[in-house]
């Protein structure tokens, strides 16, 4: 998994085909979409219209809450790989835990729906499997199955850095990806993350992808315009220090989206 990828997460349809060919011309190898998104089909033209062998190329998406369960989710998995135009994906997660909220009977649901994940893994599908938005909680059950979770994909940026969430998973070999590593660019105008770009001559959102890398977790940065997605990449001649990592660890809440995997009702 190249450990920066490309996340497009509110890219519309008919922007999608062309940020991702820009995004594959800047240097970026990792895709990261969702059939909520919309956007599967616009990304495959895109993907395709590249000429990039697919051996180079990360693709990763997720099944949508609706679609929870075994059958579903066989069915939404092939309509991704159908939309996207692909044999296979590299990367298939559970979007969201089925929760208490949801359903008195979540913990059976989200393992019908994880051990449709295996089945797709066992029979060379999708090269990877794992969830995202769950926490330790949910993870606990899955961790019991044939074939553990490899990645769980959460929100985190400086305002919101889930420490706990993440050291389970680090533990428990589980490769913890980032959406909206710029916390949806409100903590871009953070005094602190803007006095630390100035500190290191970079601009705030190089500040909170390398705040994610040094704490080997791997960011979905999303932007549309091509300077900034190779600004996005140019990360790795600095560090943070650890004093400066602990100030943004200790930011107060900002930039979070507001949605908590115990409490969405959908």
């Amino acid at each position: 998994m190249p450990e920066i990828g490309y996340g497009t997460w509110q890219t519309e349809d008919k922007e999608a085909k062309t940020c991702v060919s820009q995004a594959l011309q800047s240097g970026y190898r990792h895709i990261d979409t969702a059939s909520i998104y919309g956007n599967e089909a616009a990304l495959g033209i895109g993907i395709r219209a590249s000429n990039m062998p697919r051996e180079e190329l990360f693709v990763t998406s997720k099944v949508w809450n609706t679609n929870r369960g075994y059958d579903k989710t066989m069915d939404a998995f092939q309509q991704s790989l159908h939309n996207l135009g692909l044999d296979y994906l590299d990367l298939y997660l559970i979007h969201w835990p089925c929760n208490a909220k949801q359903s008195a009977d979540y913990n059976r649901i989200n393992l019908e729906t994880y051990q449709a994940l295996i089945d797709l893994y066992k029979a060379g599908k999708v090269r990877a499997i794992g969830v995202s938005n769950f926490l330790p909680h949910h993870l606990d059950m899955l961790l019991k199955t044939e074939v553990p979770p490899m990645v769980n994909q959460i929100e985190f940026h400086p305002g919101y850095s889930q420490q706990e969430v993440i050291a389970y998973c680090h533990k428990h070999n589980i490769v913890v990806e980032a959406w909206s590593p710029l916390g949806c660019g409100s903590v871009l105008q953070d005094e602190l993350v803007l006095e630390l770009a100035e500190k290191y001559n970079k601009s705030a959102a190089q500040i909170c992808i390398r705040f994610a890398l040094q704490q080997n977790i791997v960011p979905l940065p999303k932007t549309i315009r091509p300077d900034k997605m190779k600004e996005n990449l140019d990360v790795y001649d600095f560090s943070l220090t650890q004093k400066d990592m602990q100030k943004l660890i200790k930011m107060p809440i900002k930039g979070w989206s507001g949605n908590h995997p115990d409490m969405v009702e959908r």
